[in-house]
């Protein structure tokens, strides 16, 4: 299947660059390219792409404001790319629906494997790299009441919970002691029932709800939360 990417960056060199540079790919092809947030929308709901790779800072609407826009369209996943590596940018990011975050200095090999990896509907960042941000971000605000929780069985919020704490799918099969089958169809319920794209977002819901408390012990004697992706 070929992976159909919008490319949004308002340079237009390092715009053109990342589009070449996937275009070349056998299974990857550049439907359209934008300057700013606003056309990168456009060119998403036009052309439909499985992949938008958006620059956090663009003129108009930012990136970042544009993936909260594109990820509220369903069936597109974004990667955002910035020169800035900075905790609220990817805190920013994450928390809009970003799958992935890239600093524009990015490999060429690494670049197109974070298209095939977002594509397939996997992270780029680890949910453990995600629990210190949110942590980080949520400490001292109060958490949101949220309904959504009451729809959760016992098992799944515990299964919410240890992934919030940055445990794979490995990691929560022998806590919960059960097959690794059973915890991805749990975790799948999860997903589905607070309507969240991927682990990472469910790290953010948890903190969010309150289910999770910033600077809590971790579940499981403390141990700490493995980086391991699905």
């Amino acid at each position: 299947m070929t992976i159909r990417v919008v490319v949004a960056d308002d340079q237009e060199l390092v715009r053109s660059g990342f589009a070449m540079i996937l275009d070349a790919q056998p299974d990857i092809e550049v439907v359209a390219e934008a300057g700013d947030g606003a056309a990168a929308v456009e060119a998403v709901r036009r052309h439909a792409p499985e992949v938008a790779l958006l620059d956090v800072r663009m003129p108009g609407m930012d990136g970042i404001e544009a993936c909260r826009a594109i990820t509220r369209g369903g069936g597109c996943r974004t990667v955002m790319l910035t020169t800035f590596d900075a905790d609220e940018y990817v805190y920013e990011a994450l928390h809009a629906g970003a799958s992935g975050f890239l600093l524009k200095d990015v490999r060429r090999d690494d670049l197109v494997h974070a298209v095939r990896v977002v594509a397939a509907g996997d992270s780029l960042l680890a949910p453990s790299v995600a629990r210190r941000l949110v942590e980080q971000y949520t400490a001292g605000r109060p958490a949101r009441p949220d309904p959504r929780l009451d729809a959760l069985t016992g098992r799944e919020r515990e299964t919410l919970l240890l992934l919030a704490r940055g445990r794979s799918n490995a990691e929560i099969a022998a806590e919960l002691v059960v097959s690794e089958h059973t915890v991805k169809t749990h975790v799948g319920n999860v997903l589905a029932k607070l309507g969240l794209r991927d682990r990472i977002q469910a790290v953010i819901c948890a903190y969010e709800t309150g289910l999770v408390t910033p600077g809590a012990p971790p579940p499981g004697g403390g141990r700490p939360g493995g980086a391991s992706l699905p």
